[in-house]
């Protein structure tokens, strides 16, 4: 018993005893006394997650129809990625507000889109694939901002290679980019590519550096990019608010301090003045200095706390970036693209702000026999070819529509891509008996020839008024 002023007391005997338990005694101990609680909440939420699963696979997901269109823009059609930005937030529409019982019973899950594009042998494609529910929307705002597009649907690529690896004819490599620090940081985005080097602003547009490492594909060669992306509300800005509110200095809640709060400040202020009661002295301001050395923040810190309003300003999607290099083994070579994509990935991060870096990849650097490899490139091809957002550890981390549109836009004219697929400059018939170089693209459209319309069956009245 340890005697306190004012009549209290201390009873020490409890943790006297749980010291002098061994350590399996011990562990045993706490567990009968609460930690069965933390057990019984992990084993719930799994089974709850599982449940989830499997109620998705048997009631929801499994009537979904996914299309794969292949966008087209004609060459000459000038547009900024604010296009494609407002692409994104039309998109936007297509969030489901699932409430608890549409979750867990329904099987509802919140459909996606996957941004794509791929190299086959050289030849570049941009794709969007997009569950058929939402394939007008997905029209819609693409002829909302490039009117002369051409959209085709197409069939799926991902089959051109095999399922499971080893494989005699095929090998891959494949990567994943996060955000290299919190969800609330914003990337480099596209506004900040326009330079004014003379009296006219020059826009460097960052999918040159992109591309090129597509263009650089050879025969027998694929390299295949994803940006899956899923609408979300907007509880994500909360996180980027109370950041922003912590560089700057003001951490407190704006409603005010919570119970919890009030009760540490109280004993604080209360264990002060015992101590002047006690020991003499004056009370201590180093909590205001500290405060006026908080609001005084750099100029730096300035500018990456307006970022992040910035980015909490606009919509914002879960995304998922990752890359898959697929070749025949005579000619595969991943550092033909794999690292350049990688350095061009690193013209989005700046100081004090994020960036996208890969995180997870699939080892190819092993031997093909390396089981813990083939595993990988196993596990890897079939979240790529499902387009699943959650692939290992990371299940998305969320991307505002700048940022999207200044990872996936169309290329302005003057990028010089070689067999980058683009719509003619405009349509109409061709003279008779021109003649014609095809330069067919090696995806295979899916849209068949509607049905011949037939004349009705029946025969009109044998007596008709007027003759």
């Amino acid at each position: 018993m340890l005697e306190l002023p004012f009549g209290l007391t201390i009873d020490w005997s409890f943790w006297s005893w749980f010291v002098s338990l061994s350590v399996p005694r011990a562990a045993l101990a706490l567990f009968a006394l609460g930690g069965w609680t933390l057990l019984a909440f992990f084993f719930f939420k799994a089974g709850a997650e599982l449940w989830a699963e499997y109620r998705e696979k048997a009631k929801y997901t499994k009537n979904w129809n996914w299309v794969l269109l292949a966008v087209d823009i004609p060459a000459l059609f000038i547009q900024t990625p604010k296009a494609v930005e407002q692409i994104f937030a039309h998109l936007s529409g297509a969030l489901s507000h699932i409430d608890i019982g549409q979750k867990f019973w329904q099987g509802k899950k919140q459909k996606w889109f996957s941004f794509e594009i791929i190299s086959i042998e050289g030849y570049i494609q941009f794709l969007i694939r997009t569950e058929a529910e939402f394939r007008d929307l997905v029209e819609a705002s693409i002829y909302a901002q490039y009117t002369e597009a051409e959209i085709t649907e197409v069939e799926d690529y991902v089959d051109n290679i095999p399922d499971s690896f080893p494989n005699a004819d095929y090998d891959v490599m494949g990567a994943e980019f996060k955000l290299s620090e919190n969800d609330a940081y914003p990337i480099r985005t596209y506004p900040e590519f326009q330079y004014n080097l003379s009296k006219d602003a020059v826009f460097s547009d960052p999918m040159a550096a992109i591309l090129e490492n597509f263009s650089r594909i050879g025969y027998g060669e694929n390299f295949w990019m994803q940006l899956i992306v899923e609408p979300v509300g907007g509880h994500w800005k909360e996180e980027g608010i109370e950041l922003a509110k912590e560089l700057m200095g003001h951490s407190e809640s704006p409603h005010g301090p919570s119970f919890a709060d009030r009760i540490m400040a109280f004993f604080h202020s209360l264990g002060a003045e015992l101590f002047l009661a006690l020991f003499g002295g004056e009370p201590s301001e180093s909590h205001d200095s500290e405060h006026e050395d908080k609001a005084n923040i750099t100029p730096g810190m300035k500018e990456t706390v307006e970022l992040i309003e910035r980015k909490v300003d606009k919509i914002g999607f879960k995304s998922k970036m990752r890359i898959l290099y697929a070749a025949q083994s005579a000619v595969f070579n991943p550092a033909r693209c794999i690292e350049g994509f990688i350095g061009a990935m690193n013209q989005f991060h700046q100081q004090n702000r994020n960036g996208l870096v890969p995180f997870m990849s699939t080892h190819a650097h092993y031997d093909s026999s390396h089981r813990k490899s083939n595993k990988l490139k196993k596990s890897f091809v079939k979240v790529f070819k499902k387009r699943k957002m959650k692939w290992k550890t990371c299940n998305g981390y969320i991307l505002n529509i700048e940022e999207l549109a200044t990872i996936w836009h169309f290329p302005l004219p003057f990028v010089k891509t070689p067999l980058l697929q683009k719509a003619g400059y405009k349509r109409g018939e061709a003279p008779a008996g021109l003649p014609v170089e095809s330069s067919e693209s090696p995806l295979k459209r899916r849209l068949a020839s509607p049905p011949a319309l037939e004349a009705p069956a029946t025969a009109p009245p044998e007596e008709l008024p007027f003759g």
